[in-house]
């Protein structure tokens, strides 16, 4: 998968060293030309030094070829610009720092994934990118639990267990709770019993703390 990451603080240098160790390709952009070198000594992942405002660098950069284009840039306009740049370049998966929940509705409507930087974890924005089919249904309690929707592979490893089984692996988190199934061969939606078997195309909807979901949906999609 080929990721741009504009803006290489701490937490974009974090994802950048995780994304190129799992083989992805990445490229970085950044304004200070310090950072752009110690982002390629340090993750080996092309840096080009610029503003990622600015079109001419998106494209320098490959947005018009990118799968993934995550906007980590200290200021909320800039992330916005970036997100609606890279939006019209043809981008087709854009993560966007959210600093103000005032911008929330607005990316969503343009089809952005926002994070809130108040609940910003590295996991959340990883997962974000790698498992396009795991999407944020809403956050309730003001952060403090989320509901995320997860459709079921083909060859997934754990589909025909019961929810009961799953729920028990040591290596499903217990504050992760099933709460709906969305099956798409009989297009039913039901409140599942822990006796009921999880099948290829169903969609799951979870809710639990932010901090669990990756672990979750990592097992839940594992093939």
């Amino acid at each position: 998968m080929f990721v741009i990451i504009a803006g290489a603080g701490i937490t974009g240098k974090r994802i950048t060293k995780i994304l190129a160790d799992n083989k992805h390709d990445v490229v970085v952009i950044d304004k200070e030309r310090e950072v752009c070198d110690a982002v390629y000594a340090e993750t080996g992942a092309m840096a080009v030094h610029g503003n990622a405002t600015d079109i001419h660098v998106l494209r320098e950069a490959g947005a018009e070829t990118a799968d993934v284009m995550l906007c980590l840039m200290r200021g909320h306009a800039d992330n916005i610009a970036c997100a609606l740049l890279s939006k019209s370049l043809g981008v087709p998966r854009i993560i966007a720092r959210l600093r103000d929940p005032h911008y929330e509705q607005a990316f969503n409507q343009a089809g952005i994934i926002s994070v809130n930087v108040a609940g910003l974890l590295i996991d959340q924005i990883i997962m974000e990118v790698e498992q396009p089919e795991v999407r944020k249904v809403m956050t309730i309690g003001r952060g403090g639990a989320e509901i995320y929707a997860v459709k079921i592979p083909e060859k997934a490893k754990n589909a025909g267990l019961k929810i009961m089984e799953i729920a028990n692996r040591p290596k499903f988190p217990k504050e992760c709770v099933f709460m709906g199934v969305y099956c798409e061969k009989d297009d039913n939606f039901l409140i599942p019993r822990g006796n009921y078997t999880i099948r290829e195309g169903d969609t799951v909807f979870l809710i639990s703390k932010p901090q669990y979901i990756k672990e979750a949906t990592d097992f839940l999609t594992k093939v």
